[in-house]
C-alpha cells in the first residue's frame, strides 16, 4: 500500500555528480523503499561541465526510470560559461521548464512537493506547481541565498538583489514546511518569524556505501598512488572551496616526494588551478576528472586525510560541507580549513586537525602531523566513523523527515 504520493523538484540530479544531486537521490529511494510513491522533476543533467550529457541532447522532454523512480526531465539552457548573467539564464530556463513542460507530466495525485534550493528561483516554481497540484509544499534550504551570493562576489546586481531577497521571503511565506540542512541555516530562517515551521534535516551517510573496508586498490595502482601519502580532496571545484590555498600548501610540501595531493572533480575553478599548479612546477598534485557516484566510497577510504576547505566567510560559519561526513564515515581523519559549526563538529568528535581557513601554512603543518603519526590517524578516523553512525546516518534522518511529511497531511 503506497502511504504518500511525493514530488521532487531539483535542478540537480544523477547520473550528475555532486552533493544536492546525491542527497535528494538518497532521500528519494529510501522513501520509496519506505512505501511511498515517488516522482521527481528535474533538468537535462549537465553538471558541472555545462554541457548536457549524450543521451539528452537535442530533447526537451525526457521521461525515464531512474532505479524505479519516476524522472520527469525538462529543458535548461547548459552553458560552460560562469559568468554571472549566464548563471542566471541556467536557473531561470529551468525554473520556467519545470512548469511550462514539467507539471504537465504530473498525472497522479500528489500529496506532498519538496523543493531544493538553491537554486533560490525554484521557490517560484515549487509555488505554482503546489498550487496547481492542492498539495502541501516543502521548501527544503541547502544554502542561504541570496546572501552567500552577495557575499561570495557573484551576485551584485542592484535590481536582482532586491528580486531575490523579495523571492526568499515569498518561499518561506508560502511553503507549509521549511526544512534546513544546518543549525545556521535553521536559526537564520526561523528568526525572520518562521520557526513554527522550519526544521534541521541535515545531511547524512549510507553507512554501508563508506568504509575503511571499501577502499580501492586499483584506483591506488591506477593513479601510481602506491607507497604514497594520499592528501585528498573530492568535490567542485568552486569559488566558496578557495582551493589554491591548498595547491599553496602542496607547494610547502614539495620536498617530500611520497606526499601527494589527489583533486578528484570538477568545477569553475579547475583550470585555474591546474595553472598555478603549472606555475609553480608541482610533482605532487594530481587532478582526476569527475568520477562515478558508485566509485567514491572507495576513492575516499584510499585516502589516508581529507580535506575540507571553505572561504574565510561569516556567511560559512553555518555550513556543514557534505563531504565531512563521508570522509569520517570511511574512517578517514579530516583536515578542516572551515569555521563555525564544522569546526564544532569535528572538535566534538575529535575526528580531525581544524585550521585557519585560507591558511596554507596551517594546512600544511596539519598534513606533516597526521603523515608523521598513523596512530593519531587511525585515532581520528575511529572518531569519526563513531559520530557519524550515532548522529548521521541517513536511514535515521530519512524517518525523521518522513514523520514531519506525515505530521502535515
Amino acid at each position: 500500500m503506497v502511504d504518500l504520493n511525493i514530488l521532487f523538484l531539483t535542478q540537480y540530479f544523477p547520473p550528475e555528480v555532486g552533493a544536492p544531486q546525491n542527497r535528494i537521490y538518497e532521500f528519494a529511494k529510501r522513501l520509496k523503499d519506505n512505501g511511498h510513491n515517488i516522482s521527481v522533476i528535474t533538468a537535462m543533467p549537465n553538471y558541472p561541465i555545462g554541457e548536457i550529457y549524450d543521451g539528452y541532447k537535442g530533447k526537451k522532454l525526457v521521461i525515464e526510470d531512474y532505479n524505479g523512480i519516476h524522472i520527469i526531465r525538462t529543458s535548461i539552457y547548459a552553458t560552460k560559461d560562469k559568468s554571472f548573467w549566464k548563471r542566471i539564464r541556467n536557473y531561470f530556463s529551468f525554473t520556467l521548464s519545470s512548469v511550462r513542460s514539467g507539471l504537465k507530466q504530473v498525472h497522479d495525485h500528489i500529496d506532498v512537493l519538496v523543493v531544493e534550493s538553491p537554486p533560490l528561483f525554484l521557490g517560484w516554481s515549487g509555488y505554482k506547481i503546489a498550487k496547481k497540484l492542492h498539495c502541501k509544499y516543502v521548501f527544503n534550504v541547502s544554502d542561504l541565498w541570496p546572501e552567500s551570493a552577495i557575499k561570495l562576489g557573484v551576485l551584485h546586481n542592484k535590481l536582482l538583489i532586491k528580486m531575490s531577497v523579495w523571492l526568499e521571503e515569498f518561499s518561506y511565506k508560502k511553503a507549509d514546511i521549511i526544512t534546513g540542512q544546518t543549525r545556521g541555516i535553521v536559526e537564520n530562517i526561523s528568526s525572520r518569524g518562521f520557526k513554527d515551521k522550519t526544521y534541521l534535516i541535515t545531511n547524512g551517510v549510507d553507512l554501508n556505501l563508506f568504509g575503511k573496508d571499501k577502499i580501492n586498490r586499483e584506483f591506488i595502482k591506477n593513479n601510481g598512488l602506491e607507497n604514497k601519502f594520499i592528501v585528498g580532496y573530492a568535490g567542485i571545484h568552486g569559488i566558496a572551496q578557495k582551493l589554491e590555498t591548498i595547491i599553496e600548501a602542496a607547494n610547502l610540501l614539495k620536498d617530500y616526494k611520497d606526499i601527494m595531493f589527489v583533486f578528484v572533480g570538477d568545477g569553475p575553478e579547475k583550470p585555474m588551478l591546474m595553472n598555478l599548479k603549472e606555475k609553480y612546477g608541482l610533482n605532487n598534485v594530481m587532478f582526476l576528472p569527475v568520477q562515478p557516484k558508485k566509485n567514491m566510497p572507495g576513492i575516499v577510504a584510499s585516502f589516508d586525510c581529507a580535506l575540507v576547505p571553505l572561504k574565510k566567510l561569516d556567511l560559512f560559519k553555518g555550513a556543514l560541507p557534505s563531504k565531512m561526513f563521508e570522509t569520517m564515515a570511511s574512517n578517514v581523519p579530516i583536515i578542516l580549513s572551515v569555521e563555525g559549526e564544522a569546526k564544532e563538529l569535528v572538535e566534538n568528535a575529535k575526528s580531525g586537525i581544524c585550521v585557519e581557513p585560507e591558511n596554507a601554512k596551517e594546512i600544511s603543518r596539519a598534513v606533516l602531523k597526521l603523515y608523521n603519526n598513523a596512530d593519531l590517524r587511525e585515532e581520528y578516523g575511529k572518531n569519526g566513523r563513531k559520530c557519524i553512525e550515532e548522529n548521521f546516518d541517513r536511514e535515521k534522518i530519512t524517518k525523521k523527515f518522513e514523520n514531519i511529511l506525515k505530521q502535515y497531511t
